[in-house]
């Protein structure tokens, strides 16, 4: 009969649950949307499924802590605590001052809007752009959430969530798309490889359709390709296996 031995220096783990109180408090800071400016109390309470007299006693606590604030009319915004810890964590990750200097090259360069997405749970979320110089573009403002559809964007966040663990077939790179997510717009798209050769995000390239064809996609290819590798070698990615181009057209 075997014996399970179990090394007494090392206790079980306990189940642990999270607490309910901070959980209703974040939902209640996460029902805000892009483009709420204030939200009045039935407001919130409709968002969350919270009781109103729940919602005024975490207000009280979330104001404390500058994360929510109540105006004058009875309507709560969101707190300069938010804004506080936005900005501590685009510092801690230095993710803007790499990622924005090449937005603004690749618009520059193409004449297209430049985008970055990151995977945000069953969305992907544009955290940078630089927009296109064109009258007739796509503009896209950071913070805005689109779906997971089969743009190439979404395409690419699904695939290499868990890349380098897991070996995807990997398709041609830029994936080229359109009328994926909104119509008559097109967009092509790269992955962006970080430290450990961790997927960050999405880099892309979005614009009319009769403008950005499949034929003008392939035209900026290479741009994308190479504005594509330069961020992953300065966020400490090895990314020239997955872009499959030759380091001397890609220098």
């Amino acid at each position: 009969m075997a014996t399970i031995i179990r090394d007494r220096g090392i206790k079980d783990r306990p189940a642990l649950e999270g607490v309910a109180a901070a959980e209703r408090a974040l939902e209640l800071l996460t029902c805000f949307r892009t483009g709420d400016k204030a939200l009045s109390l039935a407001e919130l309470a409709e968002r969350t499924g919270l009781v109103k007299s729940t919602i005024m006693r975490l207000a009280i606590s979330l104001e404390r802590y500058n994360l929510l604030v109540r105006l004058h009319d009875g309507r709560y915004q969101l707190g300069s605590g938010v804004v506080r810890l936005g900005t501590i964590y685009q510092e801690s990750t230095d993710l803007e001052q790499h990622v924005m200097p090449v937005l603004a090259k690749l618009a520059a360069e193409t004449q297209e809007t430049a985008t970055f997405y990151v995977r945000h749970g069953d969305v992907r979320l544009c955290l940078f752009r630089v927009n296109s110089s064109n009258s007739l573009r796509l503009d896209v403002a950071p913070g805005t959430q689109r779906p997971m559809d089969q743009a190439g964007s979404a395409q690419l966040l699904r695939l290499f969530a868990d890349w380098p663990d897991t070996n995807p077939d990997l398709p041609p790179l830029p994936i080229y798309t359109a009328g994926a997510t909104t119509p008559h717009v097109a967009s092509s798209s790269v992955p962006i490889i970080g430290h450990g050769n961790r997927l960050v995000g999405a880099l892309s390239l979005a614009g009319p359709e009769a403008r950005l064809t499949e034929r003008r996609g392939a035209e900026v290819a290479l741009r994308l390709l190479r504005s594509g590798l330069e961020l992953c070698r300065a966020l400490g990615g090895d990314a020239e296996a997955i872009y499959r181009i030759p380091i001397a057209h890609a220098t």
